[in-house]
Order: C-alpha cells, then structure tokens, then sequence
C-alpha cells in the first residue's frame, strides 16, 4: 500500500491518505501533551510503544468480537487502519478513581468502583471537551440513540476484555479513553489507540503509575514506565 499525502497531525499522531480510499496510514509520535495542550514535552519511544500496544490490544479485541480500524502495522511506527468518520465522542470508561474524577467530585484516587462507569464528552478542543449526558449527545446530533447503546456496549466489552487481561500482567486498568469511528455505511468500530497515553495502569501491588500521569505530574521515570507496560504486554502475548 502506498502512502500518499498528509491528511492531518494531531498531538501524538499523523495521518495519510493511501491508494486506497477505505485505508488511512497512522504514524505515531513521540510528542507527548496534557491538559489540553497546555504542557508539551517528549517521550522517547512512546510513538513506538503506543503504536505497538495499540496493535496488539486492538487484535486482542478483535477476537473477543469487538470490531476496529486495525488493519495492518507496517514498522515500528505505521500502521494501516480503516478510515472512519470519528463520532465526536470521548468515551471514558473508569474503574477506580483517579484524575479528572477525584478532581470533580473531591474524592481521594484509589475508590474501587461497584461497576464501571462510562462518561462522554464532547470532542470539542474550543469548549475544552465537557462532559454531557447520552440525551445532550443525541440533542446535538453527535450520535443517535441506537449508536450510543452500540458505543456503550462496545466500551463495556473492551473494560471486561482488558481488565482480565491487564490483571494477568500485574497490571491494574484504572481508566481510559476510547474513540468510534463510522465505516461508509454507517457500521461503528473502535479507532484511535490503546495505549499508556488514553490508560491509566497502575502495578497491582505497588500502584505504582506506568501510564502518562508520570508526564502531566512530573513525576519522572516515564521513559521507563513505558518500556515496563510493554514488557509486561509482550511477555503476556507471548
């Protein structure tokens, strides 16, 4: 497949068209940011990484019948995906609390929820992404209601699916962040990336923070925080 011009450069990832219009080429970065952009920095190797793990979870889901955009990865840092129509949506999916929820409701990090919990909000770098409800979603025609259950059913799916695995590295899944993605004919399908960037993954005995946390709090070692992640994945996947 060959890849044609740049289509688009977010914060951790470029996009290319190809020859073939159903197929886009992503190329991660090592760019790393938080709160909205507001800090910048570098994570040597994360590109690798995020690419990698993104890859390898996405086929992980894949058999556990949740569909992606994941087609092929073609280096280190490229990778063939479906092109989607990305639903304005971030879908947040928590397990503990941590972040933005202790900072919201004022509740200490380390609550185990009774049951996941999933939040929206609104993809919309201008107004911040606020959180809103599955009625304010449908009332500004981000998603109808029958793609909302869909998108709710998946994310649950993707939690069970990665919490059982996840546990099996010594890892506890806190949170993270999923994006959908529409085919051409309306078919809804997880795209963007798994990775310590949209995770919170937390050593199971220590709580020790191996995710992009080490980055936005300046807790250094992230480097290393990473490569540790992916050790524990590839030796799982093994």
């Amino acid at each position: 497949m060959t890849k044609g011009k740049q289509l688009y450069e977010g914060k951790a990832k470029k996009v290319f068209e190809t020859d073939n219009d159903e197929y886009l080429i992503v190329s991660y970065k090592d760019d790393a940011t938080a709160f909205n952009g507001l800090k910048k920095g570098t994570i040597a190797g994360k590109g690798v990484i995020n690419n990698q793990m993104s890859n390898r979870l996405m086929k992980l889901l894949e058999t556990k019948g949740v569909p992606t955009h994941f087609v092929e990865e073609l280096s280190e840092r490229e990778t063939v995906v479906r092109r989607v129509k990305i639903v304005p949506l971030e879908v947040i999916v928590r397990n503990i609390s941590a972040g933005s929820f202790s900072k919201r409701y004022g509740v200490e990090e380390g609550i185990v929820f009774d049951k996941p919990t999933v939040e929206f909000s609104y993809k919309n770098d201008e107004l911040g992404d606020p959180l809103l409800n599955d009625d304010h979603a449908i009332a500004l025609k981000l998603a109808t209601e029958e793609e909302i259950a869909i998108i709710k059913k998946y994310a649950l799916k993707v939690d069970e699916v990665l919490s059982e695995f996840w546990a099996g590295c010594g890892v506890t899944l806190v949170d993270y962040k999923l994006e959908f993605g529409k085919l051409s004919d309306g078919t809804i399908i997880l795209a963007d990336e798994i990775s310590p960037d949209t995770c919170r993954l937390w050593d199971s005995k220590t709580k020790e923070k191996l995710d992009k946390d080490r980055f936005r709090r300046d807790m250094g070692g992230v480097e290393d925080a990473y490569a540790e992640i992916m050790r524990r994945l590839n030796n799982a996947l093994k």
